[in-house]
This record gives C-alpha cells, sequence and structure tokens, in this order.
C-alpha cells in the first residue's frame, strides 16, 4: 500500500503539525493555569531576557497591565540582579548558570509601574520549549518581612545593649538548650571567647543543673518550667575553659522571640560570697567555742579564787603590823591581785553571759530599763554629785537584762571618766527614718581623742592607769556585743576635754508593754 494512502484509498492529510499545535496550545493552557493558580507572582523570560508570560498577580504587583510587559525586557520590573543571573560570563550556558539558582530564594529589588522599589525574593527553574530554555520566575513581595527583620534587628541591638550594660553575666539559651548571645562578663567569666560558646551546649558552662530546667519532665512544656524559677535564685557550679568549677547564683527568665522562647540567664559569680559565709561560719563556731570557754574558765576559776582570796585578807587583817613593812607591802599586793583577778573573771563572765545567756528579743520599754541602770548607779550618782537626765525615750525589740547592762556601762563610764565639774548624762533617741531608733548617751566627762574611738570597743583595752581609774577594760566589750546581737552598731563621737557621746541602734517596738 501507499504510505500515504489510507484504508480507503485515499491519500492522507498531513495531519502531524496541526496536532503538535493543539497539543502546544493544550500545554500552554494547563501552565497558564498552573501560573494564574500560583500564590506569587510569577514571570516567564526567554533567553533574551524578554518577558513571554506572567500571571494576575505580577500584574498587580508591579502596576502594569498584562500586555504593557509581554515582550518588554525583565529589567523593566527588576533593575538590577535578574537579567545578570539568566546569562553566564561567557564560559557557561544559561542553563548551567540559572541550575545553580534552582531551590534558593535571591533578594533583590523590584521596579513598579510608578517608579517605586520594594523588596523581593524570587526563586528560578528552568523550563524548556520549543523555543528552547525558558526561566520561570516565582515572585514574592517581602516588604512585610524586611520591616520585621528590621524591627528585630533593632530590638536585638537593643537586647545587646541591655546586655553589655548589665552588672553580671548574660547568657540566652534557646530550647535546645543553645547558647545564642552572651554579654563580655560571661565570655570574662567563663574564660571563653564568644565566638566559641555560640551555639554550644550551655552544659559546657553549667555542666549540671541548668539544662535540667530548660526542659520539663515532658508533663508540662518548657515554658511552664522555666516560670516557676522566675524571681529565684539557683546556686549552681560554673566551669571555666580551664576546667576549674566555681559557684555561681543564676537568675531565670523566658523571652519571646521569633525562634520561640529563648531564656536569659543572668549569672553571678558568688564565689567570694561562699568564702564569707564560710569564714563566718567558721568564725561563728570560733566565738562560740571561745565563749564557752570563757564561761567555763571563769566558772571553774571561782572558787579557788575565792579561797585565795579570802586568805589573803585573813593575812591582812590578822598580821598586818606584826610583821615588818616589807611584809605588810607584800600582803597588800596580794589582796589587791586577788580582788582584780576576782573583778575580771566576774567581767569575763558577764562578756561570755550576752551569747549564751541572752533571751529572746521582747517588745520593751528603754526608759523603764534606763531607770533601772539608774537605780543601780545610785550610790555612784549621790557620791559624784551626778546628773542624769534623758528624753522621752521608746519602746524596742531588746532582751531587758542587756538594755539594763548596756544602759548600766555607758552611764557608768560617764561617772567615772570625768573633769572636775560634776558628771552631766543625757540620754535621748530619735528615729532613723526606718524601723530602728538611733539612742545617744551624751556626758560631759574627759573625752576620748578620735584615734582611739574603735580601739575602746576591743577586750582589755584601757587609755588610763589604773592608779587613775579602775576597771577590767571590758566593759565596752560587752556594750558593743549587746549592740550587735541585737542587730545594731554602737559607736562614738568625743572631743578631748569636751565630753563624749556613744549612739547605738535598736529595732523599733510598738509602743506598748
Amino acid at each position: 500500500m501507499h504510505p500515504n494512502l489510507d484504508v480507503a484509498g485515499v491519500v492522507a492529510r498531513p495531519a502531524t503539525w496541526e496536532q503538535q499545535q493543539h497539543e502546544l496550545a493544550q500545554t500552554e493552557a494547563r501552565y497558564r493555569g498552573l501560573l494564574e493558580a500560583a500564590p506569587d507572582a510569577m514571570v516567564v523570560v526567554n533567553q533574551h531576557g524578554e518577558i513571554v508570560l506572567l500571571n494576575v498577580r505580577a500584574e498587580a504587583q508591579f502596576g502594569y497591565p498584562r500586555d504593557e510587559l509581554l515582550g518588554q525586557k525583565v529589567t523593566t520590573i527588576i533593575p538590577e540582579g535578574f537579567a545578570e543571573r539568566l546569562i553566564a560570563d561567557g564560559l557557561r550556558s544559561a542553563s548551567e548558570a540559572l541550575a545553580q539558582q534552582i531551590g534558593t530564594g535571591i533578594e533583590l529589588y523590584g521596579r513598579r509601574k510608578n517608579g517605586s522599589d520594594f523588596p523581593i525574593e524570587i526563586m528560578l527553574s528552568p523550563l524548556e520549549s520549543a523555543d528552547g530554555i525558558l526561566v520561570t520566575a516565582a515572585i514574592r513581595d517581602i516588604t512585610t518581612r524586611k520591616a520585621a527583620e528590621q524591627h528585630l534587628a533593632q530590638a536585638e541591638a537593643r537586647y545587646r545593649g541591655l546586655l553589655e550594660a548589665a552588672p553580671d553575666a548574660m547568657v540566652v539559651v534557646n530550647q535546645g538548650g543553645e547558647i545564642v548571645l552572651l554579654n563580655i562578663r560571661a565570655e570574662e567569666q567563663f574564660g571563653y571567647p564568644r565566638d566559641e560558646l555560640l551555639g554550644q551546649k550551655v552544659t559546657t558552662i553549667i555542666p549540671e543543673g541548668f539544662a535540667e530546667r530548660l526542659i520539663a519532665d515532658g508533663l508540662r512544656p518548657a515554658a511552664e518550667a522555666l516560670a516557676q524559677q522566675i524571681g529565684t535564685g539557683i546556686q549552681l557550679a560554673g566551669r571555666r575553659k580551664n576546667g576549674s568549677d566555681f559557684p555561681i547564683e543564676i537568675m531565670l527568665s523566658p523571652l519571646d522571640s521569633a525562634e520561640g522562647i529563648l531564656v536569659t540567664a543572668a549569672i553571678r559569680d558568688i564565689t567570694t560570697r561562699k568564702n564569707a559565709e564560710a569564714h563566718s561560719r567558721e568564725l561563728s563556731r570560733s566565738n562560740e567555742e571561745l565563749e564557752q570557754f570563757a564561761y567555763i574558765a571563769s566558772h571553774d576559776l571561782q572558787e579557788p579564787l575565792r579561797m585565795v582570796t579570802s586568805y589573803t585578807q585573813l593575812l591582812s587583817r590578822r598580821y598586818k603590823g606584826r610583821l615588818d613593812a616589807d611584809a605588810d607591802e607584800f600582803i597588800a599586793f596580794a589582796v589587791d591581785g586577788a580582788g582584780r583577778m576576782q573583778r575580771l573573771i566576774q567581767d569575763l563572765l558577764a562578756y561570755s553571759h550576752v551569747g549564751t545567756k541572752g533571751i529572746d528579743l521582747t517588745n520593751i520599754s528603754s526608759e523603764y530599763a534606763l531607770h533601772q541602770a539608774i537605780t543601780n548607779l545610785r550610790d555612784a550618782i549621790e557620791q559624784g554629785g551626778a546628773k542624769v537626765t534623758h528624753d522621752p525615750i521608746p519602746f524596742v525589740l531588746a532582751d531587758e537584762t542587756q538594755l539594763i547592762q548596756l544602759f548600766q556601762n555607758l552611764v557608768g563610764n560617764a561617772l567615772k571618766y570625768h573633769t572636775h565639774e560634776a558628771p552631766l548624762v543625757h540620754v535621748s533617741a530619735v528615729r532613723n527614718g526606718g524601723g530602728r531608733w538611733i539612742f545617744s548617751v551624751r556626758d560631759n566627762g574627759l573625752g576620748i581623742d578620735s584615734q582611739y574611738f574603735d580601739k575602746i570597743f576591743g577586750m582589755f583595752q584601757r587609755l588610763h592607769r589604773r592608779d587613775e581609774f579602775g576597771g577590767t577594760g571590758i566593759g565596752l566589750a560587752i556594750c558593743k556585743k549587746i549592740v550587735e546581737r541585737h542587730g545594731g552598731n554602737i559607736s562614738v563621737d568625743s572631743t578631748p576635754g569636751l565630753g563624749s557621746t556613744f549612739r547605738f541602734d535598736l529595732a523599733a517596738g510598738d509602743g506598748k508593754s
């Protein structure tokens, strides 16, 4: 059979070209349908950089009717960057150049018909056609995203500024436990350059405890777990780059971000504080042992000392004048020494009692305590022709017995260390603006040189010879211990020859007995 004849013997029409045109039309229609259904602006460009197809979103985005863009150079709507990516530098084909961009978002600028520019992201993909390789570009307006990124960048810059201004080491951690931000104090504290810590697990610098607090036990979200820690100081151990550990206190707070909840940790090195606490505990233990020793020693020394004192006094009464003058002098020395030893032991006992025999602080009248002290000093007041006055003074939280002793020691010192004038002592109190009263005991006595202001509150510290003024030099040490036991401080302000003012503070009571 003739190749151009059909089964009826009729010559066949050359239908191949028509079928091809029909198929192409169908393909183009389907492709146009896909373009119009796309969520982004879609533009198809040939190898000459001319626009051959576009969808309605491209018209709306760039502000052109479709007919005005068809056949135009793509540089009409994307002035820079796009065209350069269509044609390689001459050493490779356009398809090779395009292949590198497939699957990557390229950020450029688009230009609307009114001349305004706006940021875009395009995705390129090649399309084989009868006219050669075309390029399909999906174009997205990223104005909103860029504004958000700029806002985030500004916020991050401000946040970085806050981090650097913080007095503590600051570390920001994501929910995966990775460090995403830190300040210079964190670098210094842990001994790492910043670049070495960014992206590392927080367990690099805080091996135990911290990471467990970031992620809950599976029964609750991380945000809820974190919320429990806000406002509480967590004591853990930090680890420096050199491997050494040190005690830290951290404060956690959540931070919302585009990447989810981050955790900001303020980290403080508490090595000094821990050392101070350990020293304080050791000092407290040592003081307790010393007070116990002083109490036991003083108590146990009382009995043999009473025997020594009794027999030396008996010797003085029975044999004074019956032996030679030297014997009388020696006996007098023994009696005086035994008496001073007895007073010293009694004062040591009183000092140790401040810490071991104190009762709970209660609401008491300081005026009553002062009157009791004045009553106890009545003989010394009368003998010296002294005058003790006071302003109305308040109720305070105190140990009544110790407060009486405090007033008695301070007023007693004023009566003892006076000039040829009769002693004048005045007691007053003023509120410190908070919850404490500041008491003043002012006298017209000898006064104290400023170089001795701290020294006089120490044990056995005397500024005068024993033949001038009696005493063991413990009285003011007892005053200091009493005031400190009440949570206060004691000080003196004085000028030689013009008297002294002793000040101490006590917690305010409620004004009722």
